[in-house]
């Protein structure tokens, strides 16, 4: 198990059906913290989850990494099936990522009313309950629920039998509001079509800085709840530039789900980004039919 971020091999439960055995960040051969006759060992568990061992690492080390790299690998072979899988029938999704208490939940449903008509479905994942869930079947919109016990982070194997389940609607969107956690969630790509980080300013404007690898792989900040600025010390300046020190390109909308501020502007992104998943879709299905003519042409053209 790891202890740093808590992840391990657990179950998974996956919308109250049949559990699964989930990604195991294994450490074997961990080499002694002991101050006697060498250097002091230093792991660092950054989930791009390479163990990392002041001066020279030793064998148990160099295993650890050897394995949290076949994990990723692992990881990133889902990713690229659900991906395709997405890509094939037009479906727009995103990875909603942020600390606890950031108005994830609550900036979805307020999504989903907006949106209407509308085709969206909502993987939500939590290591305990599913309350948030819930909350967004009420708006009408499918969801299933991921609990990760002791996992920190959901990864794509989770998210792609979740979405066997949800039996996605052609040209729809889907969003997956990941576990609450700033480190862990960088580091596993889903088979979305982007990362969004939600900061709220009810936290501290330095979480780009603090947590560099979040914001650095997120094409989308959210800066939430920005109805509260009145009564907080929040200096919003430098949290964008904070956010666009460690990635230059980030996108920023500020937004609140309680008096609407920029819910038009989050909407024309998710739109866009439906409407080219929807032509990527489409080019590729116009691609296959040329083809297939081709061939078929071909076989007309020959003797028989």
């Amino acid at each position: 198990m790891c202890t740093t971020c808590g992840c391990g091999e657990h179950e998974v439960t996956i919308g109250g059906g049949a559990a699964h055995q989930g990604h195991a960040h294994a450490h074997a051969d961990a080499p002694s913290h002991g101050h006697g006759g060498g250097h002091e060992q230093v792991e660092v568990h950054d989930h791009g989850h390479a163990a990392v061992a002041a001066h020279a690492p030793g064998p148990g080390a160099t295993r650890r990494m050897r394995i949290e790299q076949d994990i990723l690998a692992k990881n990133n072979a889902y990713a690229a099936q659900n991906r395709q899988s997405l890509a094939g029938r037009g479906i727009f999704a995103l990875n909603l990522v942020s600390s606890p208490g950031s108005g994830k939940t609550t900036l979805l449903c307020r999504t989903i009313a907006m949106l209407e008509t509308q085709a969206v479905a909502v993987i939500e994942g939590d290591q305990q309950t599913s309350q948030d869930a819930e909350r967004i079947r009420a708006t009408g919109a499918p969801a299933i629920q991921i609990n990760t016990g002791k996992g920190c982070h959901l990864d794509a194997h989770m998210v792609g039998h979740a979405m066997e389940k949800l039996a996605l609607k052609e040209d729809s969107l889907l969003l997956i509001e990941n576990v609450g956690n700033l480190i862990c969630p960088a580091a596993f790509d889903l088979g979305e079509a982007h990362k969004v980080v939600i900061l709220s300013v009810t936290e501290g404007e330095d979480k780009p800085l603090k947590y560099p690898d979040m914001f650095r792989v997120a094409s989308l900040m959210l800066l939430n709840k920005v109805d509260l600025l009145p009564h907080l010390d929040f200096n919003v300046d430098a949290a964008v530039a904070y956010a666009r020190r460690v990635n230059p390109d980030i996108r920023v909308i500020r937004v609140s789900a309680t008096s609407g501020e920029g819910m038009d502007e989050w909407l024309d992104f998710l739109h866009a980004g439906m409407a080219t998943a929807q032509a990527a879709k489409r080019e590729t299905v116009d691609g296959l039919k040329r083809r297939i003519a081709q061939l078929e042409a071909q076989l007309q053209g020959q003797p028989p």
